[in-house]
């Protein structure tokens, strides 16, 4: 193969660039829970932050682009609305719904065209169900999981897309993924939380680009001192996932916001406000 050809093929493994004229496109963060830690040594497989209690938020996105939206993530279950539930180290909390909020957009679940995960755990797919009229997205490797027969209660919070006999529209997204087809979204693989894991970046014609890490970090730290879950599916993957977002961030000079973290709420506008 000459050179030219294997610039082409180079081009074309990279994904899509951003489109020379700007989309119409803007962002709004979501409240979608909390969960208070009583202990965040099960988020270290070395010991790093046994006996710390700490408070994470539960953050979705919603995106237009033009008259298409996209949901990504879809945080705690809605029934957990003015309550909190206990489980392991967790206690959850949901002050608002995704449709409540929408609803101060003057937009109803009905409007939402793509729902996109970044991995199969509850507090990122609870409320998936009130859209079962969009598309999902997810990763190819976490839906096979999914419906491996292992997670029978995760599959049934998709099952308008992947119970038996499901007739909801779904792409199995390998590898990274352009959400709109011009640039502006992408999914990342960004396998080893699950093994389907993914992350987005959304460039902003005013904000810039943003990255959303799904739980790829779940706080700060994870960063600095490389703290891997212990209950990540794959420790290697990981690392090699951190090691490529954090270059991707660099290179984009990008806005990175853990979406876990409440010290990073202030990276984009407060709601009803949007990033544009």
């Amino acid at each position: 193969m000459n050179f030219a050809r294997i610039c082409a093929a180079a081009v074309m493994l990279a994904g899509p660039a951003v489109a020379q004229q700007s989309p119409d496109i803007e962002m709004w963060r979501l409240d979608c829970g909390t969960l208070e830690l009583s202990d965040t040594g099960p988020f270290s497989d070395t010991q790093l932050y046994d006996g710390e209690e700490r408070v994470l938020t539960d953050s979705c996105y919603l995106i237009r682009n033009a008259d298409r939206y996209l949901l990504w993530d879809a945080g705690l279950p809605a029934a957990l609305k003015g309550a909190s539930a206990e489980q392991y180290v967790f206690t959850l909390g949901l002050e608002k719904t995704i449709a409540d909020q929408l609803d101060e957009l003057d937009l109803t679940p009905a409007d939402i065209d793509l729902v996109g995960l970044s991995h199969y755990h509850d507090d990122h797919i609870g409320q998936a169900m009130v859209f079962p009229q969009a598309q999902l997205l997810i990763g190819s490797d976490d839906a096979d999981a999914v419906t491996s027969g292992a997670m029978e209660s995760t599959r049934a919070q998709l099952a308008p897309w992947l119970s038996e006999g499901a007739s909801g529209e779904i792409t199995r997204v390998t590898g990274d993924h352009d959400v709109f087809g011009d640039g502006s979204v992408r999914m990342l693989a960004m396998e080893g939380h699950t093994p389907g894991h993914k992350s987005l970046v959304v460039h902003l014609p005013r904000t810039g680009t943003v990255m959303l890490t799904g739980d790829l970090y779940h706080f700060e730290e994870q960063i600095a001192n490389r703290g891997v879950p212990a209950f990540n599916t794959d420790r290697a993957d990981t690392l090699a996932s951190m090691h490529r977002f954090d270059q991707m961030a660099e290179n984009l000079d990008a806005t990175v916001v853990i979406q876990h973290d409440p010290r990073h709420l202030d990276r984009l506008p407060t709601f009803p406000e949007s990033a544009k």
